[in-house]
């Protein structure tokens, strides 16, 4: 075990009650914006008015949405927005930053408009006077050395004649501890290859704002956020190490772990390396799949693929884990059906195993794998156990720190298994089962939007992409119209992408692809493909619970089963030649 990282920062809403809150600033007033929950923030205002202090502390994160939360008494009638106009923001920036408020409110007629403010938006609310709302947010460089807008502390204070003291950021704890544990990584002197470790483990426990939001599965998670910067900037800064772009998917630096906790008092960060056998082994979990209202454990998983039978094709992963792959001999056209690669995207897992129990009772042949990232699912299991709200990113990619698919070179590992029962069965299509997440994802701390995920930011329902090989297009728009016709009978599927798909438009604009039958479909070209085709569902499922999440793993489900029939009904697929 190696400890790169071990300290103690101090919190920053008690540096202001203790600078303000000791009797020498009597008549003052202070407007302060920091990463704290509003309890605690309203404390300390009134423990500060008890001396003598006029204080206002916001929230830093998503200021205009906490306004409405905690400054407007009721649901507006009318709502029109002025977004702040930061020369170094990108378009859609703070626009999306005001997400979930036409879900909030949706009977607002919520509008945006440009405005001219770099740092506030304009709120008129039901036509009185523009109130505005101020974003605190600094220019500084990412952990790539790139300048990004990024939220940050401020503090404005004024003395007791009225004279304006201090204007400017206020870095809190918040920011202090990914900007230290960034330094540390950074300049630690790594060996060369591949990997560089094989388990970085983060632990950071800091106050926090954890709040559901009255739309859909939305929440607002510092602790969540801070995860999601922490994964992926490391992701970005070992990359940049060996020369790769960010958006690479091949570097296998070894398994990054991010493991935030809120809790008020001073904030504590540790960053450990350690071997994989002190990974996370993940306990048992309920049995019925039909009924499954959350992610399926290993033990689970394994119970239900040894109950299908089948021919066994056991691949190891990294840590050690089967695979469990699968070998069903049948009639119709073979088929590859998978779930499982992005271990966080948690709902095909039982989509998958309730449809090769269907095609297994129907003497259909395919390949098998209910789960292609074995450690990435332990380490979700893990994870979810202090955070279960969260989506947890760091679960998305393999122990080695790759995307199983992207997996190139030997030892091939979990991506062996793809490509034997592909070659075994001879499969033209692959369904693959994937999720994404079911509400907002940000890194504020790196420019807010996820850096080449800024299309996955907020949810647009339920979608399909098909991707296939050069030549193979024929006959795709007609199966997904196919498919999808078959889709939107499910009433309750139709309301949800109906509901999902208003709130993007309001925040996101037009959907950037194809909406067939009220499901969004994008049909693409791929030399890469390992088949003709490959269907990828899309889910938003990666904090979801109860009748949400059986809906999501319903819909899974039949969509694999609906395109297994559509093979052997529909003749202008290419996938079926």
């Amino acid at each position: 075990m190696t400890v790169l990282l071990d300290l103690t920062l101090p919190r920053t809403l008690d540096g202001l009650e203790a600078r303000f809150g000791d009797g020498s600033h009597r008549g003052a007033r202070i407007e302060a914006w920091l990463f704290d929950n509003a309890a605690a923030r309203r404390a300390v205002e009134a423990r500060l008015a008890t001396a003598g202090v006029q204080a206002r502390i916001r929230s830093a994160y998503k200021p205009l949405v906490h306004f409405f939360l905690e400054e407007v008494g009721g649901p507006p009638q009318a709502l029109r927005i002025a977004l702040p106009s930061h020369a170094q923001a990108p378009p859609e920036r703070f626009r999306l930053e005001a997400y979930p408020l036409a879900g909030m409110y949706p009977d607002a007629g919520l509008t945006f408009i440009a405005g001219e403010a770099e740092l506030s938006y304009g709120v008129g609310l039901d036509g009185a006077a523009v109130v505005p709302v101020f974003a605190p947010n600094v220019l500084r460089p990412d952990p790539l050395g790139v300048p990004v807008l990024t939220p940050c502390g401020w503090l404005r204070h004024w003395d007791a004649a009225g004279t304006l003291m201090a204007d400017g950021p206020l870095e809190t704890e918040y920011e202090a501890v990914f900007r230290t544990a960034m330094t540390a990584i950074t300049t630690h002197p790594w060996p060369p290859g591949w990997p560089c470790f094989e388990v970085m483990a983060i632990a950071a426990v800091l106050p926090g704002i954890e709040r559901d939001l009255p739309y859909g599965d939305e929440v607002i998670s510092t602790a969540e956020a801070l995860h999601e910067d922490f994964y992926f900037s490391i992701l970005d800064v070992m990359k940049a190490r060996a020369g790769l772009g960010p958006m690479d998917r091949t570097a296998q630096p070894g398994q990054i772990v991010p493991e935030i906790v809120t809790l008020d008092g001073p904030a504590r960060l540790t960053i450990t390396l350690l071997p994989h056998s002190a990974a996370t082994r993940a306990l048992r979990g309920p049995d019925d799949l039909a009924g499954a209202d959350r992610p399926l454990t290993e033990a689970q998983i394994h119970a239900a693929v040894e109950a299908l039978g089948g021919g066994v094709r056991d691949i190891v992963s990294v840590q050690g884990r089967k695979l469990l792959a699968r070998v069903f001999e049948g009639t119709g056209p073979a088929v590859l059906l998978s779930a499982g690669q992005h271990a966080n995207e948690t709902s095909g897992i039982v989509g998958a195993l309730r449809a090769a129990a269907v095609l297994r009772a129907a003497g259909q042949a395919f390949g098998f794998i209910a789960c292609e990232n074995p450690d990435g699912n332990a380490l979700h299991h893990a994870l979810r156990a202090a955070n279960p709200r969260h989506m947890h990113h760091a679960a998305r990619y393999s122990a080695l720190g790759d995307d199983v698919e992207a997996r190139e070179a030997p030892p091939l590992h979990e991506k062996a298994a793809r490509l034997a029962l592909i070659a075994e069965t001879g499969a033209r299509l692959h369904l693959n089962l994937h999720g994404y997440p079911s509400h907002e994802w940000t890194r504020p701390l790196s420019g807010y939007l996820p850096r080449g995920f800024e299309l996955w930011t907020i949810p647009k329902g339920f979608f399909l992409i098909l991707r296939h090989l050069p030549g193979h297009a024929a006959g795709a728009r007609e199966f997904l119209e196919a498919l999808t016709a078959d889709l939107a009978e499910d009433a309750e599927l139709a309301a949800f992408n109906a509901t999902q798909l208003a709130a993007w438009a309001a925040h996101a604009g037009a959907v950037p692809f194809p909406v067939i039958n009220g499901i969004p479909c994008n049909i693409g070209e791929s030399a890469r493909q390992t088949v003709p085709w490959q269907l990828i569902t899309e889910y938003p499922d990666e904090t979801i619970y109860g009748d949400a999440f059986r809906l999501a793993q319903r819909t899974q489900m039949r969509t694999a089963l609906k395109a297994v029939a559509l093979l052997r009904d529909f003749p202008a697929t290419a996938a079926s030649g």
